[in-house]
């Protein structure tokens, strides 16, 4: 006997719609140099403050959109499952508690600084998609 479905629906496709060069060089002199250094303060202001750490890794994950209106390539949270081993939260407390919250301002404001050369600011990025490991020593 064969089953003939009555409806098939056919494939959606999904298309992204990026801003152009020109629009995302115009943003990045007219705004998203100084609206950068702004998020990537507060983002450190809330990883100091510890319980508030979550909120400063979305920023962190939007660096790429609010400097030159491009979306990240991955998004990084501090909690939630993960298929990797972890190190023990005693390691990572200490960590974050001794070197986390300076090496990751200092990797923000590395990252920051290569954004400001525009043509390392892919590599700028990548510092910051590293942040949250940093400071945690969190791995993905």
């Amino acid at each position: 006997m064969l089953i003939v479905p009555q409806y098939v629906q056919p494939p959606v496709v999904a298309v992204q719609q990026r801003h152009g060069c020109l629009v995302q060089i115009l943003w990045f002199l007219f705004i998203g140099w100084w609206l950068g250094s702004f998020a990537v303060s507060v983002a450190y202001v809330m990883f100091v403050f510890i319980i508030t750490i979550p909120i400063g890794i979305a920023i962190i994950n939007n660096i790429p959109k609010i400097m030159a209106l491009r979306e990240p390539d991955r998004l990084m949270t501090v909690y939630g499952p993960v298929s990797v081993p972890q190190h023990n939260i005693l390691i990572r407390a200490l960590w974050f508690i001794f070197v986390g919250w300076w090496l990751a301002g200092v990797a923000l404001s590395i990252g920051y600084a290569l954004c400001m050369t525009i043509i390392f600011m892919p590599l700028g990025f990548w510092i910051f998609d590293a942040v949250p490991g940093l400071l945690t020593l969190r791995r993905s």
